[in-house]
């Protein structure tokens, strides 16, 4: 996977707002740009308007952040997610980092629960980069520090980027205190979390840190009891749990379990876990996990009493072929890296149906090779 993502290319990018009207709206435009304390639409009382507003197709919301400042604030505000949801009118989309059949150009393209294709992210400013961080937070994806060649030289990178699904732009956010990468990251209770990997000159890392949205702000916490890489982290009932990857300590790859608790600022560990996983993804409180070894089971792990469990996919062929993993309306989705070749469909298992019907196959499928996928629901 490192070998893939170390060939993507990303440009520079600076989305202007843009204003499309005809003759007849060109004074409600004017007026509404110019002053940011207008009425959300003039006549109607706010409270109905921002409803007016809600109902609109999350299609639509870009052009919505173009009218007028007012408007594009009010999108942006978690108030916004709010009224949509208790109206019933959120949209899950998937979000798919995926990679031409070449290899050589990588593109995010997003996906709805029908598999309908909307559109491709306009791509993220900075260097190329490899074994980057990927987190959602307040309806925003996060794409955190990695790996750059620059110049001939590797260099780990501390900048953390953030892509806003409402008006479909880039931002660039506060940086991490250590830069690093191939590191473990997780959001919980809205709060991101970063911990080990490589640091600058390459040496294996045991510090960790969080982010503050409302401060824009990282801050330091108390580092793991010793270094650790290639891991992956989630959030369960308030913790931050660590898994997988390889600690200087183990011999070949690690199954303890670091478990961070925020109310005491402290860590512990557990030894079962589980070892290079190459796809994993959290579901109805479950942690799903596909390690490498043995790409035919679902592992999946249950926090409430720390236990683990198989279940077989149903899959023929070659036990060489890899899955990643995808969650759209409450089910997982399992994608061939083997892309767009038609031979592989996708497999989609539904945690709440009957044992004979958990797995299907469906017709949800990116345009090339998936590396990796988050939901949002705006």
């Amino acid at each position: 996977m490192p070998g893939v993502l170390s060939r993507m290319c990303f440009t520079d990018f600076r989305q202007q707002d843009s204003v499309g009207c005809t003759k007849s709206d060109n004074s409600f435009l004017t007026y509404c740009v110019d002053d940011s304390n207008c009425p959300i639409l003039p006549g109607l009382p706010d409270d109905v308007a921002k409803y007016c507003l809600a109902l609109v197709p999350r299609s639509n919301f870009p052009a919505l952040g173009g009218v007028c400042k007012r408007w594009r604030s009010f999108i942006k505000s978690e108030e916004f997610i709010s009224i949509r949801k208790l109206a019933g009118l959120l949209e899950e989309w998937l979000y798919v980092l995926t990679v031409d059949a070449q290899g050589k150009e990588s593109y995010w393209e997003v996906l709805d629960c029908s598999g309908n294709k909307h559109h491709q992210l306009p791509q993220m400013p900075g260097h190329t980069k490899a074994s980057f961080g990927i987190v959602v937070l307040n309806g925003k994806l996060l794409v955190m520090g990695g790996h750059s060649v620059i110049d001939g030289s590797g260099l780990a990178s501390a900048d953390i980027y953030q892509y806003d699904s409402y008006l479909n732009s880039w931002s660039k956010l506060a940086s991490m205190n250590v830069a690093r990468y191939d590191f473990a990251c997780a959001e919980v209770n809205g709060m991101v979390y970063v911990v080990g990997g490589y640091g600058i000159d390459g040496e294996s890392l045991s510090c960790a840190e969080v982010y503050d949205s409302d401060k824009d702000k990282w801050t330091v916490i108390e580092s793991l009891r010793r270094p650790r890489w290639g891991c992956f982290a989630c959030g369960f009932e308030g913790k931050l749990y660590v898994m997988g990857g390889r600690s200087s300590f183990t011999i070949g790859n690690s199954r303890f379990v670091d478990v961070y608790n925020p109310e005491n600022h402290t860590w512990c560990q557990m030894k079962n876990g589980c070892v290079m996983v190459t796809a994993h993804a959290v579901l109805e409180k479950k942690l799903f996990c596909m390690e490498w070894k043995n790409q035919r089971k679902l592992a999946i792990f249950n926090p409430e009493d720390n236990s683990w469990k198989m279940e077989a996919v149903p899959v023929m062929g070659s036990s060489t072929i890899r899955f990643q993993f995808g969650i759209l309306d409450g089910k997982l989705l399992l994608f061939s890296i083997q892309g767009g070749d038609p031979g592989y469909n996708t497999l989609l298992y539904n945690p709440n149906a009957p044992p004979e019907s958990q797995w299907q196959t469906c017709d949800i499928k990116p345009s090339g090779v998936c590396l990796s996928t988050v939901t949002i629901k705006a």
